[in-house]
């Protein structure tokens, strides 16, 4: 059943809005997946901060039109799905880049992060960073490093004087028996 004007209305301001606020997009073919495997990837997306959508092209032209992702309006042929990081920049290609290894059906045709197109090969580079959490979890652990080092040196003292005049007890003992 086509869409109403008033509901195109409703849907290409949406996406306007969703495509101000995210930090990276993906434009896809899924020509060849099935519905439970959109499904399945719908599901992956709501669980990794990432809006999905499948719209049409018309449609997704004007509502990127003034936004950070107009560069993409060259990509928006046959069918399309638009997938936006809403959180980690790095969530919509990593959710792409797996879905693909899975499904050779679904083929990422750009990515965008703000105003610009990347290559095609940067896709699994971005997909494979760290996310913000986990960035941050190595960057404690490598500040962290030193201190447990200086801790142990400065606990190892007083162990180290410690076993040395016990030593010494030790042998003085011995010398008077």
């Amino acid at each position: 059943m086509p869409l109403r004007i008033e509901d195109k209305k409703i849907v290409v301001e949406e996406l306007h809005e969703i495509a101000n606020k995210a930090s990276s997009a993906i434009v896809a073919d899924y020509h060849g997946t099935t519905v439970s495997e959109l499904t399945e990837l719908r599901e992956n997306a709501r669980n990794s901060s990432v809006y999905l959508k499948v719209i049409k092209n018309t449609l997704a032209r004007k509502a990127l039109t003034d936004t950070k992702f107009s560069c993409l309006d060259e990509l928006l042929v046959g069918p399309t799905v638009l997938a936006f990081s809403l959180g980690d920049p790095a969530n919509a290609a990593k959710l792409a880049n797996n879905f693909h290894k899975v499904n050779s059906n679904f083929k990422v045709k750009g990515l965008s992060m703000g105003e610009t197109l990347l290559e095609l090969s940067r896709l699994s580079d971005i997909a494979n960073l760290p996310s913000k959490d986990e960035a941050l979890a190595k960057l404690a652990g490598l500040l962290k490093a030193p201190l447990v080092k200086l801790a142990s040196l400065m606990n190892e003292i007083p162990t180290k004087l410690t076993r040395t005049l016990e030593a010494i007890k030790q042998q003085k003992q011995q010398a008077e028996s």
